[in-house]
């Protein structure tokens, strides 16, 4: 066990223009998941973003929750937060590798996503991250969505000048001069 080991923490990401996060978690544990989105809201709001939080039953539905807002509301990041105890069966790995795989999956398509779902071997263990004034990883995965919607605003606008670029307002299929053009 590493116990407490010192590790460099980035400076608060800052915005000029007002931010919008999710936060989606299992309440499975409640109590570890109630600590946890304390610790994100307060790292949102010093940040001086506001959020929304919303439940889902477990850890595999976090991204999908995710996938359905990016599609449906207009939140600049997410924060997923859950906990997963090892138990008896195989059932712990399938839960930690597939929410991981889909909550990496999900960011690579762009989405700003801090992943706060604890994946540990026991309560006592859960209990040490999820604490606001302990390990705060509930701060930490909503530092980390911070972060990520901060980069995106800087390259957001930029462009590499090369390629192609299809239109903002619709997906040209064919140019002929009958017909529709836009899909």
């Amino acid at each position: 066990m590493a116990g407490h080991e010192q590790h460099y923490i980035m400076p608060r990401a800052q915005f000029d223009k007002p931010v919008k996060v999710l936060i989606v978690v299992s309440p499975y544990y409640k109590d570890i998941a109630d600590n946890m989105v304390a610790g994100a809201v307060a790292e949102i709001e010093a940040a001086g973003g506001t959020y929304d939080v919303i439940q889902v039953p477990g850890a595999l539905e976090i991204p999908t929750a995710i996938g359905i807002s990016d599609r449906a509301s207009n939140f600049d990041g997410y924060v997923a937060l859950g906990c997963v105890i090892r138990g008896e069966t195989t059932h712990y790995d399938t839960v930690c590798n597939d929410s991981s795989r889909a909550i990496q999956l999900l960011g690579l398509q762009g989405l700003c996503i801090g992943n706060g779902i604890l994946t540990v071997e026991n309560r006592t263990q859960a209990e040490v991250r999820a604490d606001p004034k302990d390990q705060n990883k509930g701060g930490g995965a909503a530092a980390a969505a911070l972060h990520l919607i901060a980069l995106g605003r800087k390259w957001g606008a930029q462009t590499k000048g090369v390629g192609f670029k299809a239109r903002s307002d619709a997906i040209i299929l064919a140019e002929t001069s009958n017909g529709p053009k836009n899909a």
